[in-house]
């Protein structure tokens, strides 16, 4: 139990700073309301209506998505597989070696639809 006290107080910590941190900045900063700060901000541009049950998203929408999730994924296998390479021998390699061939066809797939063109 002794080797998890480092890590309860560091999260003890983090947590206390955010709740200071959120009530500190309840009361220290101005609470001026108007129109233009409810309003939905998109990047300087005036906001389109939407209709009522939502507009519907462009496909490139969700090929960027992919994209992210394509790399936070082989991210996520790599790193561990790299740091302990020598003791997973010819089978680790082997396996590596499926995953980035399966992540190199979602990434192809990603590819020929488009979502890696910035137009």
């Amino acid at each position: 139990m002794n080797e998890y006290v480092p890590i309860l107080a560091l999260g003890a910590v983090a947590v206390a700073f955010a709740v200071f941190s959120s009530f500190v900045s309840s009361l220290a900063g101005p609470s001026r309301f108007n129109r233009a700060k409810l309003e939905a901000y998109e990047c300087g541009i005036q906001p389109t209506p939407q209709p009522v049950g939502g507009g519907r998203f462009p496909v490139k929408y969700y090929l960027t998505a992919m994209l992210f999730i394509i790399f936070g994924i082989e991210i996520l296998f790599l790193y561990p597989w790299a740091v302990h390479f020598d003791n997973l021998g010819l089978f680790g390699l082997a396996a590596m070696a499926l995953f980035v061939f399966n992540v190199s066809v979602a990434y192809a797939y990603e590819w020929r639809r488009g979502g890696l063109s910035w137009d």
